[in-house]
C-alpha cells in the first residue's frame, strides 16, 4: 500500500467550498427569454393588420366623378364586407354586395352644378348616363384598388419598421398585409352580387323614399341589367338633391297593388297615426292585420278600433290569441272592415284573401289553451277552404292566420300566407312552395315595450303584387325605432322566383312608382 507525503497534505490549499465553484448558466432561464413562435406571429398579425388600417384611414381614399357627383371611394375593415352609399344630408344605402374583411364606402360630396345644369339643359343625354356612371365606378375602383394597395403596404411597413427597428421584419409584414389585401379581394370577387342594387337597406330620409331604384314591375322585369340599376340609382338621386329638402313626387303605378301588413298591435294609440302615414305615403290599397290588436279582448277596450275607419282603406282582420269574439263583432259592424274567418274567402282590392281566426284566447284564465294541437287543427281547416276553393276555380292569393303554426298547415294550397305573433318579421319558403311572411308588432309590443333591456321596434311591410298575375313580387320590411327611438329602416326585398327570371324577359311599358313623401320616423311615439 502506498504512502501519501505528509507534505503532500500540508500541500491541499484551505479554501472556502462557496467560493471555489464557479456559477452555473442557467440555460432554462435563457430559453424562457426567448419569444414562443406564436406569439412572434401575433405580434406580427396584429402590426400588420393595425398598420394596414392606419394606411387605408390616412391615404386610402380616391375622389372619383360619378355622372354629375363628386364621390369619395374607400376601403374600410368590416367583418360582413357589403357597400354603404352615403347621400348626405338624406341619409345612406347599405348593399349586400360582397363578403370580405372590407367594406366599401362610397360618400356622395356635392353635386356638381355645371355638370348638372347640363342634364337639366341636355335631357337627351339622360340616355348615355348608364353608360358614363360605368365608366366611372370602374375607373373609380380601379384607382381604389391601387391605392389601397400602396396604402396598406407603406402603412403596415412603416409601422413594422418603427416596432421591429429591422428592414427585413418590416418588409415581410409589408408583404403579409398585401397579401392579406388581395385575399380580400379574391373573397369579393368570388362572392360579388350585382342584384343587390335591387335590395338595398335605406336609412335616413331616404328610408321613405325605397322606389328611388325603381317600382315592383321593374325590378322584375330589370334586375339583370345592373349598369342600368346604378343609373336609375345616380339619376333619381341626382333628382333628389335638386329638389333640395323635399323629395320628388311620383304618379301612382298602375300595375302594383299595395298590401299593408300590419300585426300584434297590442293597444298602442300610436300605431294608427304610423298606419296611417304609411297608407298616405306608400298609397296603400289594402290593409292586412294579422291580429292581437287588443291586448284583452274586453268590451272596454273596443273604442281603441274606432280609428280604422278614418284610414280610408279596406282593412282585412283576423283574430289572435288577444282579441276575443267580442272584438270580432265590433269590427264586423265597420264598413270599412273584412272580417275573414272559418277559411271564407273575400276579394278586396282586387286580391282573394281567406284566413281564420286563432283557436285560443289566451288572456281568459279560466280557459285552458289548447297549445299546439289547437292551431295545427286550425290550420288544416284553412287548408281544406282553400283546396276547396281552388277546386271551385276560384284559387285564393293570400291566406291569414295569426299563429306561424296555423299558418304553416296552409303550405302547397296557397302562393302566401301571412302570420304574425312572435313579434318579430321573418320571411320563409315552405316545402311544397308556399311563402310564409311573418310581420313583427307594429305596436311595439304594446305595454311589453319595456320587458327587456331594449324598446321593442315597430315593424310593419308593404307587400307590392302585380295587378295581372296577383302574385307577390317584392316587399319592403319597415322597421321603425321603439319606445323613445326616432330610427327607421326600410329594407328592400325581391320575391325568389323573380330573382331567377330568365336574363333578357320582356319588359313591361316603363311606369313611375309611387314613393313615400315623408320619413315614418316622424310618427314615431
Amino acid at each position: 500500500m502506498a504512502r501519501v507525503p505528509l507534505a503532500a497534505l500540508h500541500r491541499t490549499p484551505n479554501r472556502n467550498p462557496h467560493r471555489s465553484r464557479p456559477p452555473r448558466p442557467l440555460p432554462a432561464l435563457e430559453l424562457a427569454a426567448r419569444p414562443r413562435p406564436w406569439a412572434r406571429a401575433l405580434g406580427l398579425t396584429a402590426v400588420v393588420l393595425a398598420g394596414a388600417w392606419l394606411g387605408l384611414l390616412i391615404v386610402g381614399n380616391v375622389r372619383a366623378p360619378v355622372g354629375p357627383m363628386d364621390t369619395t371611394m374607400a376601403l374600410r375593415p368590416s367583418l360582413t364586407g357589403g357597400t354603404k352609399i352615403n347621400v348626405s344630408p338624406l341619409g345612406a344605402l347599405s348593399l349586400d354586395s360582397h363578403v370580405a374583411p372590407v367594406r366599401l364606402d362610397v360618400n356622395v360630396d356635392r353635386l356638381d352644378p355645371l355638370r348638372s345644369q347640363a342634364l337639366v339643359d341636355h335631357p337627351e343625354r339622360l340616355s348615355g348616363l348608364q353608360e358614363e356612371v360605368a365608366r366611372d365606378v370602374t375607373h373609380g375602383t380601379l384607382d381604389l384598388a391601387l391605392r389601397s394597395c400602396v396604402a396598406v403596404v407603406s402603412g403596415a411597413t412603416a409601422l413594422g419598421l418603427a416596432v421591429y427597428r429591422r428592414p427585413r421584419r418590416a418588409l415581410a409584414a409589408g408583404g403579409l398585409a398585401l397579401t392579406l389585401l388581395a385575399a380580400s379581394g379574391a373573397s369579393a370577387y368570388a362572392t360579388w352580387n350585382p342584384k343587390s342594387v335591387l335590395e338595398p337597406r335605406f336609412s335616413g330620409l331616404l328610408g321613405s323614399a325605397p322606389s328611388v331604384v325603381g317600382n315592383a314591375r321593374s325590378i322584375v322585369t330589370e334586375f339583370d341589367v345592373y349598369q342600368k340599376e346604378l343609373a336609375r340609382l345616380v339619376t333619381n338621386v341626382t333628382k333628389l338633391y335638386d329638389a333640395t329638402s323635399t323629395l320628388p313626387a311620383y304618379q301612382p303605378d298602375p300595375s302594383t297593388i299595395r298590401v299593408l301588413h300590419v300585426s300584434d298591435i297590442h293597444l298602442n294609440p300610436a300605431s294608427w297615426k304610423i298606419i296611417g302615414s304609411l297608407v298616405k305615403q306608400y298609397q296603400v290599397d289594402v290593409i292586412v292585420d294579422s291580429g292581437d290588436t287588443m291586448d284583452h279582448g274586453t268590451a272596454a277596450e273596443n273604442g281603441f278600433l274606432d280609428p280604422v275607419r278614418d284610414l280610408g282603406v279596406p282593412y282585412v282582420w283576423v283574430r289572435g290569441n288577444h282579441d276575443s269574439r267580442t272584438t270580432q263583432r265590433y269590427l264586423e259592424r265597420m264598413k270599412n272592415v273584412h272580417v275573414l274567418d272559418d277559411g271564407r274567402a273575400r276579394t278586396v282590392a282586387g286580391l282573394r284573401f281567406a284566413g281564420i281566426g286563432d283557436p285560443q284566447f289566451t288572456p281568459d284564465r279560466s280557459t285552458a289553451p289548447g297549445g299546439e294541437a289547437s292551431e295545427q287543427l286550425a290550420g288544416a281547416r284553412l287548408a281544406s277552404a282553400l283546396s276547396d276553393q281552388r277546386a271551385a276555380g276560384t284559387p285564393v292569393d293570400v291566406a291569414v292566420a295569426h299563429e306561424p303554426t296555423a299558418a304553416r298547415e296552409t303550405d302547397g294550397e296557397v302562393p302566401l300566407v301571412l302570420c304574425g305573433h312572435l313579434h318579430h318579421e321573418g320571411t320563409e319558403m315552405l316545402p311544397y312552395g308556399t311563402r310564409l311572411r311573418r310581420e313583427g308588432s307594429t305596436g311595439g309590443s304594446g305595454l311589453r315595450a319595456v320587458e327587456h333591456r331594449y324598446p321593442a321596434p315597430i315593424e310593419a311591410s308593404i307587400l307590392y303584387f302585380d295587378r295581372d298575375s296577383r302574385r307577390l313580387q317584392a316587399w319592403d320590411a319597415i322597421q321603425l325605432g321603439g319606445l323613445g327611438l326616432t330610427t327607421a329602416e326600410v329594407s328592400r326585398h325581391l320575391a325568389d322566383e323573380n330573382q331567377r327570371a330568365a336574363p333578357g324577359a320582356a319588359r313591361s311599358p316603363s311606369t313611375t312608382p309611387r314613393s313615400p313623401s315623408s320619413t315614418p320616423a316622424t310618427t314615431s311615439p
